[in-house]
């Protein structure tokens, strides 16, 4: 899988060269690539923003510098091409999935009040979002999609498996985990967990699976 990244601050990814997925980079189970929108810029300055016509706060990107961006980057559109938004259609795991299959992304990250909506036009295929809540930029969306999207890119994990009971991989939130020492600070393991039964096993942890989706997230338990 080939990603890229379309940003005013590409230091920013620097922080994907650590944990698995700096490992997965290391390994060469797929290419981040990022791209700063400035170098793009006809303006003497390299400036990427300007006041919206209609007025009010803020700045907006402006259209030039991501279209010729785009255009040098992925020239016959050979990305699924996605705008980090707050509007956007919202992450699910089932959706993570789906972009897990595709060859090649490219992630535009927005900053200010937003983008020059003729660009989206032009040359986006979707906005996407990570939750119904506002960041400054769209830098931290899209490494939450990266890091989303590679825990499905084969051997990025040690555990293939690891991917199948977690939250939000099955209709209900996952069980509480536990490991040695066997007692700690007074508080045991449940007995369920040490006594070798895996049916037993089985049931507890559909159990638990269940409980903490009803308090945390009762509205999955509708799916």
């Amino acid at each position: 899988m080939r990603i890229d990244v379309l940003t005013l601050f590409p230091e920013m990814f620097d922080a994907l060269n650590a944990s698995l997925t700096g490992k997965a980079r290391e390994k060469g189970l797929y290419e981040l690539h990022c791209h700063n929108i400035r170098d793009y810029s006809k303006d003497k300055h390299k400036k990427c923003d300007d006041a919206p016509f209609g007025g009010g706060a803020g700045m907006v990107m402006m259209p030039q510098p991501i279209h010729d961006c785009i255009a040098a980057v992925d020239p016959c559109h050979e990305a699924k091409r996605i705008y980090l938004s707050p509007r956007g259609k919202v992450l699910t795991q089932s959706f993570v999935r789906e972009l897990s299959a595709l060859p090649r992304l490219l992630l535009l990250c927005g900053h200010y009040e937003g983008v020059d909506q003729r660009v989206l036009d032009l040359d986006i295929d979707m906005e996407l979002s990570v939750g119904d809540y506002i960041l400054s930029g769209g830098e931290i969306p899209a490494m939450t999609v990266i890091d989303s999207v590679l825990r499905y890119v084969p051997d990025v994990l040690g555990n293939s498996e690891s991917t199948v009971d977690e939250s939000f991989s099955q209709p209900l939130l996952e069980y509480p985990q536990y490991t040695r020492p066997q007692e700690f600070c007074g508080m045991c393991v449940p007995e369920v967990l040490v006594s070798g039964d895996h049916a037993k096993v089985d049931v507890w942890r559909r159990e638990q699976s269940l409980a903490i989706t009803r308090a945390n997230r009762p509205d999955l338990l509708n799916k």
